[in-house]
């Protein structure tokens, strides 16, 4: 990607269709046992793949996540933007723009994923254009085209994760939500203080996709 200056893209259908042709070259792959994993940014871009890559058996989504904007969205009603002004990020007054910029630098881990990294990765240089970009990462007249059995998470504490439930209801396909929690020191993003309980959870929900015992 750095290399070759290709940025992130909100089609990732796209990107995983690429993957299952080559990955159905392979002699170790089943082409009926096709399961997708997604975590933290992942878990949209899973969903959003899900939607149009059907050859697809199950879908691990962690956490659902239905929009980048709504983050972005709330975040800046937090900061006093008047509602109405967030309905399209990338067009709100200059005035808005700028009190969010300088909330984002005063923060460093805001200042890293959202200005260094968040620019680059979108292929913008100003946070006007970024938050244009970002409105477009949405599962927004898609969720109901996601086919496959489709298992959502959801930690207590990330607030990532507080569109899991709607993805959830919003889906049509066969599915399940895995409840995550502070108690069991998974509470947090992408329950990253007990990865290896989620994991023992979403393989043996794997398993009972594909008939293991």
């Amino acid at each position: 990607m750095y290399e070759q200056g290709l940025r992130l893209r909100p089609d990732w259908e796209t990107v995983l269709s690429a993957v299952v042709d080559c990955a159905l070259q392979l002699d170790v792959v089943d082409p009926e046992r096709i399961a997708l994993n997604g975590w933290s940014l992942g878990g949209h871009l899973a969903l959003r793949a899900a939607s149009g890559e059907h050859r697809l058996a199950a879908c691990v989504a962690d956490p659902g996540l239905w929009s980048v904007a709504a983050g972005f969205r709330a975040a800046a009603i937090g900061l006093g933007v008047p509602p109405e002004q967030t309905a399209r990020l990338g067009e709100m007054d200059e005035s808005w723009i700028e009190r969010l910029q300088a909330a984002i630098d005063a923060d460093p881990r805001l200042r890293w994923s959202v200005r260094q990294r968040g620019f680059w990765v979108h292929g913008v240089d100003c946070l006007r254009d970024y938050l244009a970009s970002v409105e477009h990462y949405t599962l927004d007249d898609r969720v109901e085209d996601i086919r496959c059995a489709t298992l959502i998470t959801v930690a207590e504490n990330d607030s990532l994760g507080r569109s899991a439930p709607t993805v959830f209801e919003a889906l049509s396909c066969p599915k399940k939500l895995l409840r995550f929690t502070a108690a069991e020191g998974a509470g947090e993003h992408c329950e990253m203080r007990n990865r290896s309980l989620l994991n023992q959870r979403v393989l043996d929900w794997v398993d009972e996709q594909f008939g293991e015992s």
